[in-house]
């Protein structure tokens, strides 16, 4: 996941980065967030088993994937969850007030990650630009995808909405889409559930 390229890549904004793909889906009041486990090193796949999607919180009840570098990611993973403690489980606000550390910190503002984070409420997309974006619903249907698959994976998650109604399938299935497609991104998936 060190293996980044910092050109805008998506057409988004956001930065592309060359290492992997994670997607979140809400739907049913049910929140899913996957992501593959390989790490790169330039063409070189480094780990194949990394596990990218975490539970956060002391209580749990928050989970997070990260795209971007490692170390980077688990600074950023760490830091949320002081600002969920400090914000009594608010993750909305938690998010908020690490986007705007994560910009104006010297220290913080080098990291390069981007996270999907979610709760049984809200999902939102996390970036060092400051940015906390929560994805527009297609219906009752909230999803998200970050990393260098992530396009692949969003597309699939659309497309199988009319399909099925279980997040977590709709998940699985858009990971091994983007598995096919992204050199960056295996078949090796983590899933977390809320």
């Amino acid at each position: 996941m060190s293996n980044s390229n910092n050109s805008p890549g998506t057409g988004n904004g956001l930065i592309q980065w060359h290492s992997t793909t994670i997607v979140g889906v809400r739907r049913n009041g049910k929140t899913v967030i996957a992501g593959d486990g390989q790490v790169s090193m330039g063409n070189t796949v480094m780990k194949p088993n990394a596990r990218k999607v975490r539970r956060l919180g002391k209580d749990a009840h928050v989970i997070a994937g990260f795209a971007g570098a490692t170390a980077d990611a688990f600074t950023l993973f760490e830091r949320l969850e002081k600002k969920l403690e400090a914000h009594t489980g608010q993750l909305l606000r938690a998010a908020v007030e690490l986007a705007k550390d994560w910009r104006t910190d010297k220290y913080l503002r080098n990291l390069e990650a981007l996270m999907i984070v979610a709760d049984a409420d809200v999902m939102l997309v996390l970036t060092g630009n400051g940015d906390v974006l929560e994805p527009e619903a297609q219906g009752e249907t909230v999803i998200a995808a970050i990393g260098s698959g992530g396009n692949f994976a969003l597309s699939a998650a659309r497309a199988l909405v009319d399909y099925e109604d279980d997040p977590e399938k709709i998940a699985r299935r858009a990971m091994a889409v983007a598995a096919e497609l992204c050199v960056y991104t295996n078949d090796r998936v983590t899933v977390e559930t809320i």
